[in-house]
C-alpha cells in the first residue's frame, strides 16, 4: 500500500491489522458455536447476529484479505431542556455519526489499495471479533474490545480486500491482562450481564441490548429505571474501567433542545414530522436512520 496514504490513515490516530481472508470460517464457527452451545439467547442471536455475511462479495471474487480499521470515538453530550432546567445527558462511542466515520475510512483505504491495483469493500463481519483476533484489540471481562492508546473509545471497521496478506497477526482471542486481578466492571453492572461464572456477556440482560430494541419495545419489567445512563448503549462497564482512565472524560457537545423540541419528542413524535430545525439535529448527528428508539429512551432518563 501507499506509505503517503497509510500515514494518512495514522494522522487520523488510526490503527490497522490484515489477515487472511481463510479466517473468515472461523469467524463464523466462533459465533455459530456460541449460539449451538447454548451460550447466546435466541432473541439476542436472531435480533444481531445473523446480519453478518461470512463470504466474498462478489465484487471482490478473488478475496485474499480481512483489514480491520480502528477508529477513535468519543462520548456526546447532548442538553436536553425539561421542566424548566437543563438535562445532559450522554452518547457513548461508536454511534454518532457511525456511516460517515465508515465512509471516510472506506475513502482513504481504497485511495491506498488502489493505487496499487487493488480494491476493497465494507465487510458485514463480526468486527470486535475481527480486531481481536487480529491482535489489534482485547477483550475486557465486559466483552468490548480494548486497543492500546484508545481504550474502548474506538469503533472497529471491517473489509474484504484482494490485497495479499503479509504476515498475517491472527491469533486465539486475548483477554487483557490487566482485567485477571480487576472485577470493576463486574461490580458496577448491575443486570448481571457481567458474571464471575463465564466470560462471555450474558448479551440478552446487558442494557445496551434493550436500550437498541425498536421503540415500540417496552423495557422488561425486571429493569429498574435507575439503571439507565445513557441514550442509546450502555457507559456504566466504561466509566469504572481503569483500562479507560485516560478517555472516559473525552466529551463532545451536541445539539441543545429546548423544552418545546423535548417535548415532541417524549411524546414520540416520529422524525419527519419535526421542526425542520429539530429533526436535522438528530441527522446532522447520524442518528436519523434509528431516530425511533430515542423518545422511549429519553422518557426513561427523564423519570
Amino acid at each position: 500500500m501507499d506509505e503517503h496514504l497509510l500515514r494518512r490513515l495514522e494522522e487520523q490516530g488510526y490503527q490497522r491489522r490484515i489477515v487472511s481472508i481463510d479466517h473468515i470460517d472461523e469467524l463464523r464457527e466462533e459465533i455459530e458455536g456460541r449460539h449451538e452451545q447454548g451460550l447466546l439467547k435466541e432473541e439476542f442471536y436472531r435480533n444481531w447476529l445473523t446480519r453478518f455475511v461470512f463470504e466474498s462479495p462478489t465484487s471482490l471474487p478473488e478475496a485474499k484479505s480481512l483489514i480491520v480499521i480502528t477508529v477513535p470515538q468519543p462520548q456526546y453530550r447532548l442538553v436536553f431542556t425539561w421542566k424548566g432546567e437543563p438535562r445532559p445527558f450522554f452518547i457513548p462511542p461508536t454511534y454518532v455519526r457511525c456511516n460517515d466515520t465508515k465512509k471516510q475510512v472506506e475513502k482513504l483505504l481504497a485511495e491506498a489499495v488502489e493505487a496499487q491495483g487493488y480494491g476493497v469493500e465494507r465487510a458485514k463481519l463480526p468486527e470486535k471479533l475481527l480486531a481481536v483476533r487480529s491482535g489489534l484489540a482485547a477483550y475486557g471481562r465486559n466483552n468490548i474490545s480494548y486497543v492500546p492508546g484508545m481504550g474502548s473509545f474506538q469503533e472497529p471497521v471491517a473489509f474484504f480486500s484482494d490485497l495479499p496478506c503479509e504476515g498475517d497477526t491472527w491469533q486465539e482471542a486475548q483477554m487483557m491482562e490487566s482485567c485477571e486481578n480487576c472485577t470493576a466492571c463486574l461490580r458496577s453492572c448491575p443486570t448481571g450481564a457481567i458474571s464471575s461464572e463465564r466470560f462471555l456477556l450474558h448479551a440478552e440482560r446487558c442494557i445496551t441490548f434493550h436500550n437498541e430494541q425498536p421503540g415500540d419495545v417496552p423495557f422488561p419489567d425486571w429493569m429498574d429505571p435507575s439503571w439507565h445512563n445513557s441514550l442509546v448503549g450502555c457507559m456504566l462497564c466504561q466509566k469504572v474501567c481503569p483500562q479507560n482512565k485516560e478517555f472516559v472524560n473525552w466529551v463532545e457537545d451536541g445539539p441543545q433542545f429546548s423544552e418545546q423540541e423535548t417535548t415532541l419528542i417524549v411524546k414520540g413524535v416520529p422524525l419527519d414530522q419535526l421542526p425542520a430545525e429539530t429533526a436535522g439535529k438528530w441527522k446532522n448527528l447520524g442518528l436519523d436512520e434509528d431516530y425511533d428508539i430515542y423518545p422511549r429512551n429519553l422518557r426513561a432518563l427523564l423519570v
